[in-house]
């Protein structure tokens, strides 16, 4: 059992580090190309990140999958 803690307790560790590789990675061409300043970068990855939290949990979770769900049960 405490094996099993132990490799959990890494995968959140790897997934919170990747974590930080991913958000840098999709700002980094917009930054480096001079588009956006790094603090507008990072305002407009929050803001789409937020909308699509929104837009998969409500909008698609509700209407398209779980109607389809419900269809076949």
């Amino acid at each position: 059992m405490t094996f099993l803690i132990v490799i959990i307790i890494l995968a959140l560790i790897f997934d919170y580090i990747n974590g930080f590789h991913d958000a840098a990675n999709s700002i980094a061409t917009i930054v480096s190309t001079k588009v956006l300043t790094p603090f507008q970068a990072v305002l407009w990855a929050a803001v789409f990140n937020f909308a699509a939290f929104f837009i998969s949990k409500y909008w698609i979770g509700e209407f398209k999958i779980g109607n389809t769900i419900a269809r076949s049960v």
